[in-house]
């Protein structure tokens, strides 16, 4: 084994020495990746979900859902216009499940499944690490594990509402009802 994947091992076996409580605080509750995700830049939310012991991840929302004006099809909803298969090219973006057949492997992840970039329309393998309960990092690769990138997404919370306004009473003088009409 060479110098440095000793010097990695040490690190990650250091690491969990360090912060067992964070990993043992997230148990193994498989489903607790179910909800919506807000991606890293911000930009789109994604709500992950189980379907038949699988969990899948849908494109729900994005900040840009229109094709800016340079883009030659302006103003246009957002497709899925790079997907390798051209029957699916024109299905709108939102909607469209970007994580695939993923599987609880014990403790807080998640993998063998793979992710879709919609922006060039490659899919790559997929695990997931729930990092604490509103972190999720998400690392796609091709082949190993090492060859790819990671990302951290955070847990939507939705707004608190708005309190309503008042309601101001109706401000119109009482109805008076008519000689003979017992309703008013």
């Amino acid at each position: 084994m060479h110098v440095r994947a000793y010097l990695f091992t040490g690190l990650v076996l250091a690491a969990f020495a360090m912060f067992p409580g964070q990993l043992a605080a997230q148990g193994d509750d498989a489903d607790a990746i179910v909800g919506q995700w807000v991606t890293a830049c911000k930009k789109g939310r994604i709500e992950i979900a189980k379907e038949n012991g699988k969990y899948y991840g849908a494109l729900i929302w994005t900040s840009e859902p229109v094709y800016p004006a340079d883009d030659k099809e302006a103003g246009k909803p957002k497709r899925d216009r790079h997907n390798p298969d051209p029957a699916k090219r024109h299905r709108p973006l939102i909607g469209v499940r970007i994580l695939n057949n993923l599987e609880h492997t014990g403790g807080n992840r998640w993998a063998k499944g793979v992710i879709y970039n919609s922006e060039t329309g490659k899919t790559y393998q997929c695990r997931l690490t729930l990092v604490d309960k509103n972190r999720l990092k998400v690392r796609g690769f091709v082949g190993c594990s090492l060859l790819g990138g990671s990302t951290v997404w955070t847990r939507y919370e939705a707004p608190e509402p708005k309190p309503e306004a008042p309601v101001e009473p109706d401000q119109r003088a009482p109805c008076r009802s008519k000689e003979g009409d017992p309703g008013g």
